[in-house]
């Protein structure tokens, strides 16, 4: 059974909304992170600028962030976030499994910490 992609953010207001949460900078790529207030599953947009390239390697950026979140990082994504993939030139050329390793790592910093309260007793008391 295939896996299915996320949910996609599709508007400029959701977009927006995602650069007041938490930045996650990094050599290839950034991200940005935004909380919501409800439980649903997490949802991703990508951004990649026309500094980065032509049309043909912007597409090509963003197929290649596609595949990577729908392959490896899905788990990795917290319910309740947004989050903002805002791509470097260098994701054109980096080896996929680096790609697939750096988005899982940057993508897991954003779960958020438990707290006390939601941690199982020791028993040691």
């Amino acid at each position: 059974m295939p896996t299915l992609p996320p949910a996609r953010l599709k508007n400029r207001a959701e977009f927006l909304a995602a650069r007041r949460g938490r930045r996650l900078n990094g050599p290839f790529f950034f991200i940005e992170a935004l909380e919501r207030a409800d439980d649903a599953p997490a949802r991703i947009g990508l951004t990649v600028t026309r500094k980065v390239g032509n049309s043909v390697e912007r597409n090509r950026i963003r197929r290649r962030l596609r595949e990577a979140l729908r392959v490896s990082c899905r788990a990795d994504m917290a319910n309740g976030f947004d989050y903002v993939v805002v791509a470097r030139r260098d994701v054109l050329t980096l080896p996929f499994a680096t790609l697939t390793g750096e988005l899982s790592r940057r993508l897991s910093k954003v779960r958020p910490k438990a707290s006390p309260a939601d941690k199982p007793p020791s028993g040691t008391e």
